[in-house]
């Protein structure tokens, strides 16, 4: 059996291989045991507004703790060798402690993003994880995130480019791995990006009407997520499929068995 610092270290050899990492996010057990089948399958991200939705939350920290980490942890269970890597918001007031208990199911890597925090406190957040990591013996892979596009408020494009690349290369220096830049990012911004933070060290979110996976992995991003995307394609499915069984339609022939 994989030990959970393996795990780990498998984890960050996909950040720093030439290819792009594609994980697909996923919300339950069951989820990610579909995920994990396919053979192009190499690890596991979990959503954590997806996880929030499953028991009726809003996203941003409205769930309980305890239930995202219970869940996250049948996650775990249920993908056998595979790393899993988890969302935990912006670390529910105590990033290092989250961190800890997340380590505790399985986890071996992290989203926790910094909401535009004054930078020092972001960075403190980034050093007690990677604190809490090392006091757990496992080399925890921080995606630190940073929100310096999706709270910009209406600045600049340009002022929010250099928070991100300053604040990006900040969580670096500070221990983490990478840095999430969520957003709709076009080439150019991505490329800029890039070179302010450094080739295999962003992430990004893979939105409708954002380049492809072939085409970041060109830029030299590490690693690409789809964050509640999935579970929204999920249930665009299921409420499509209940309106064609309301007009007295049929379950899809070729339907799979996957539960």
């Amino acid at each position: 059996m994989t030990t959970q610092a393996e795990k780990a270290q498998t984890l960050a050899r996909l950040h720093a291989a030439p290819e792009i990492l594609r994980v697909v996010n996923v919300w339950d057990a069951v989820s990610a045991k579909t995920i994990a089948a396919l053979p192009e399958t190499r690890a596991i991200a979990t959503a954590g507004h997806s996880i929030a939705a499953t028991f009726g939350y809003a996203d941003g920290e409205n769930i309980p703790l305890e239930l995202m980490l219970d869940m996250v942890g049948r996650i775990v269970e249920a993908v056998g060798d595979l790393p899993v890597s988890a969302d935990l918001d912006a670390g529910f007031g105590d990033a290092g402690e989250t961190v800890r208990r997340a380590i505790g199911k399985g986890v071996v890597g992290a989203n926790v993003e910094d909401r535009l925090r004054p930078l020092g406190d972001a960075v403190a957040a980034v050093e007690a994880i990677v604190a809490a990591g090392a006091a757990e013996g496992v080399p925890f892979v921080l995606n630190a995130r940073t929100d310096a596009f999706v709270r910009a408020g209406g600045r600049p494009a340009e002022e929010s480019l250099a928070d991100a690349i300053e604040r990006g290369r900040a969580y670096l220096a500070a221990g983490a791995d990478l840095v999430f830049v969520p957003g709709a990012l076009n080439a150019d911004v991505t490329r800029a990006l890039v070179e302010g933070i450094g080739p295999r060290k962003l992430s990004v979110i893979g939105l409708p009407g954002a380049l492809t996976a072939a085409e970041y992995e060109a830029l030299g991003v590490a690693r690409v997520s789809y964050g509640p995307m999935t579970q929204r394609v999920a249930l665009t499915a299921l409420q499509d499929v209940a309106a064609d069984l309301y007009r007295d339609g049929a379950i899809p022939a070729g339907t799979r068995t996957l539960n």
